[in-house]
């Protein structure tokens, strides 16, 4: 009959030898394992659905290549702002860092295993923003190597303007002429102190000036004054006012004679001879200093702008230009010199932080896997199992508590009848001890009596 009939020939090879499980698959023993190791995966949990092998093997290549990525970002980083550093200390550094990298990657991506579906967000954008900053931390050391050239080159044109305007700042505070640029805050930190600066002779200049000025204009008081009693007194003793005497003689009068008297005084008690002797001397001193100012001037100037040669020298050589800050500022310039630079820089800049935020940004695209639901579900087992298992060795608990309380109470029990069997004893002791004791005393009293 048609039952009869094998659905296959009985020596067919397909169903030759013991037939594989379909699920869970055999282990797999190759150095894909190690990948998913990385990861957090567990594979016995991977066995039952083993199409998902390759996917968690490139996710672990993934977090390994972020630290990898990580680990030369360092070292590039460190070769490039310490260049005194030796080579060796770099590569353990560099290794140290990819550690650390591997590490906290393997973290985020292991702990977002089994994540429910119905509320992932809640888990990993802790997590990304997390990646997101290792990111941007991992993607600038890069993008300096990338931007080198220009960057150097925007340093050294900064660095160029920062010398320029510094020496312009101190040529503005510190004239060839010496002139005191003290009331104005901008050279506050500008002002230099070179020896034989004009700036004091120019001050006795002009105190000089300025002594001159009032002397001179004392000493014109008094020649004005003076000059008044001289026109009084030439005009009091004209010939037309003098005196005729009978005898044919003649005299000046009293007035003149007062008014002589008076100019003659003035002209003592005035100590106008020494005031113009002082101004003289102060004149003379005017003249000299003036010839002293163009000396001091012509050997000042040279020593003055030795100093600023010195100072600015000093100022380029203390200005950095491997540094880390220096090295943002420069990649800031170059990024927003224009446009296209600006948006190859953020198109460059997102794609490597894309790639360093990789690890938890795939798991946010890959969404809940079937890994994940069976992760779930043997979490899920887990609990209750651990909760039957609580409970059972609770029910334990209690029935070796409720075994020792009548173990006790038995032994108690047994402890009291002892005790009342020993007091009967101890009591029926005492009465034969009483009973025989009355009976020798009765003994005693009768044999007492019959004698």
């Amino acid at each position: 009959m048609a039952t009869d009939v094998p659905v296959r020939p009985a020596d067919d090879a397909a169903f030759s030898g013991p037939p594989l499980p379909f699920r869970p698959v055999l282990p797999d023993l190759g150095p894909s394992t190690r990948l998913r190791r990385v990861i957090g995966i567990r594979e016995d949990v991977l066995d039952w659905v083993p199409e998902e092998r390759p996917r968690y093997t490139r996710y672990g290549a993934i977090v390994v290549n972020t630290a990898l990525l990580a680990g030369v970002s360092m070292g590039l980083a460190l070769a490039t702002i310490r260049a005194e550093l030796p080579f060796v200390v770099v590569v353990v550094v560099a290794v140290c860092w990819f550690w650390v990298i591997l590490a906290l990657d393997s973290w985020l991506v292991a702990s977002t295993h089994g994540v429910p579906a119905r509320n992932p967000l809640r888990v990993l954008l802790p997590r990304l923003v997390i990646s997101l900053l290792l990111s941007i931390f991992i993607a600038e050391p890069l993008l300096f190597q990338i931007f080198d050239k220009e960057i150097r080159q925007e340093i050294a044109v900064g660095n160029e303007r920062k010398v320029a305007d510094y020496r312009g700042m101190l040529v503005s505070c510190n004239p060839a002429d010496g002139t005191s640029t003290t009331g104005r805050p901008a050279c506050q930190d500008y002002q230099l102190k070179v020896p034989g600066s004009p700036a004091e002779l120019n001050e006795q200049i002009k105190a000089n000036a300025a002594q001159t000025n009032d002397l001179q204009t004392q000493v014109d008081r008094i020649n004005k004054t003076l000059s008044g009693k001289n026109t009084i007194a030439n005009r009091e003793c004209d010939s037309s006012k003098w005196i005729r005497y009978a005898g044919g003689g003649r005299d000046v009068t009293e007035t003149c004679k007062r008014a002589r008297d008076d100019r003659d005084a003035y002209n003592s008690t005035s100590h106008i001879k020494k005031y113009q002797g002082q101004l003289a001397d102060l004149v003379e001193k005017g003249q000299t200093l003036a010839a002293k100012k163009d000396l001091v001037a012509n050997a000042y100037q040279p020593l003055l702008q030795r100093a600023i040669d010195t100072k600015t020298r000093q100022r380029a050589a203390a200005l950095d230009s491997d540094g880390l800050l220096t090295r943002a500022h420069g990649l800031e310039g170059v990024a927003w010199s224009d446009w296209y630079a600006g948006l190859v820089f953020v198109v460059l800049h997102l794609l490597l932080v894309a790639i360093d935020a990789m690890p938890v940004l795939a798991k946010l695209m890959s969404g809940c896997t079937t890994y994940d639901r069976l992760l779930t579900t043997r979490f899920d087992a887990s609990r209750k199992m651990h909760a039957e298992e609580l409970e059972v060795q609770h029910a334990c608990a209690v029935m070796e508590y409720e075994e020792r309380r009548h173990r006790v109470e038995q032994e108690t029990t047994d402890r009291m009848r002892r005790l009342e069997h020993d007091y009967g004893l101890a009591q029926a002791e005492r009465s034969v001890r009483l009973r025989a004791e009355l009976d020798a005393r009765a003994a005693r009293i009768l044999r007492g009596t019959r004698s």
